[in-house]
């Protein structure tokens, strides 16, 4: 029966896709409140979104399992090891190694070399960026890192929510169709508009430095770059014939179907604290 003869299946899987949501943030908060487990949890989070990358571009690959537990692995010495800098550097190198494997070693064709190359790059550049905002000390605050983490990822998270919930309420005209068909304009901006409202809520419960403009402007601008990174992950998967990347989350697929709205906030936000840090100093 089609969604216009029977409204109320649109509806459907609302319930399931609430609670898991719901289990996404509370572990993802969890996960990150011991710094040393935070880093296990982000090689984890290395791990998983590798294999849910040769999985959209190289689904034929023998040994993706070996290839993303060294991923993971390499991740977690690099984070323990090294200096933001130096992270930077060895990270960047071990993604164009990535490329230049598949495209070289794997004769894979170019699109899913650079398709790989940018899911190294998401996977160690951006998901990392958490382990780095769970580090930052403000005032010599030990706890200061885990409110900053939770607030960028309730944040991004609920942010999803908002545009799911407003587009199945009052979704009626496309933003995106040839991408993803269910995105709808309501839905982006009735969600970053109550992403606005929550980040003035957790700004002043969470953050150590903004007012209300800066609360909104930083809602404002996470609402806008999670819907962005959502939508680039779309992309990826239409482009690859994929529906969802796995099948780890009931009712919404793979790891990177959910933490994909991290890829461009996890660092801008860690970015704007770097900037924030040596403004004060």
């Amino acid at each position: 029966m089609s969604e216009v003869s029977n409204p109320k299946d649109k509806f459907a899987d609302v319930p399931v896709r609430v609670r898991s949501w719901g289990y996404i943030v509370l572990v993802l908060a969890v996960a990150f409140v011991p710094q040393t487990i935070a880093l296990l949890f982000v090689s984890w989070l290395t791990f998983q979104g590798m294999r849910e990358f040769m999985k959209m571009f190289v689904p034929n690959f023998s040994f993706a399992l070996p290839f993303a537990i060294v991923a993971g692995l390499l991740q977690l010495i690099l984070l323990i090891y090294c200096s933001y800098s130096a992270y930077l550097c060895w990270a960047t190198l071990l993604c164009i190694g990535v490329g230049l494997f598949f495209r070289l070693g794997q004769k894979t064709a170019m699109d899913a070399a650079i398709g790989m190359t940018f899911g190294a790059a998401a996977c160690l550049l951006a998901f990392s960026q958490l382990a780095f905002i769970r580090a930052v000390q403000i005032n010599q605050d030990e706890l200061m890192g885990l409110r900053l983490v939770a607030y960028i990822i309730v944040l991004t998270e609920l942010n999803d929510v908002f545009q799911y919930l407003m587009g199945k309420f009052f979704g009626k005209r496309k933003i995106v169709p040839r991408i993803s068909p269910n995105k709808t304009v309501a839905g982006c901006i009735g969600g970053i508009g109550l992403t606005v409202i929550l980040s003035n809520i957790l700004g002043y419960l969470l953050l150590p430095f903004g007012d209300f403009i800066c609360f909104s402007l930083l809602g404002l601008l996470f609402g806008t770059l999670g819907f962005c990174g959502d939508v680039l992950f779309s992309f990826l998967k239409r482009k690859t014939g994929v529906k969802d990347t796995g099948t780890l989350i009931p009712g919404h697929g793979g790891l990177l179907d959910r933490i994909d709205s991290l890829v461009f906030n996890a660092p801008v936000f860690y970015g704007l604290i770097c900037l924030i840090e040596m403004t004060n100093l």
